[in-house]
């Protein structure tokens, strides 16, 4: 059975075919803290998808915790979010403005 961070990477590889994600197990850090002991992770994610272009921050990160909702509060107790649309990523191609 795949473990959490596995299963984070699947989910989001399907909703948003994204050019580059990134998923950083962070729960190590957190042991201890009260989050943890319910068994919930702590994750940092960078994801690049074009499903983000032309959308608010606020936007794209409900579209992810969306993605996610059925983790949210049992696998996943904390949640880091760097959401980019390929013309935003450092490095990438920037629209004309």
């Amino acid at each position: 059975m795949p473990g959490v961070r596995e299963r984070i990477e699947a989910i989001l590889r399907g909703r948003f075919e994204p050019a580059r994600l990134e998923i950083h197990d962070d729960s190590a850090r957190h042991s201890g803290h009260a989050g943890a002991t319910s068994g919930g992770g702590h994750f940092e994610v960078l994801i690049v998808s074009a499903a983000f272009e032309g959308k608010p921050l606020l936007h794209r990160h409900r579209m992810v915790n969306e993605a996610l909702r059925d983790m949210i509060g049992r696998d996943i107790h904390a949640l880091g979010l760097r959401t980019l649309a390929p013309s935003e990523e450092p490095g990438g191609k920037r629209r004309s403005r």
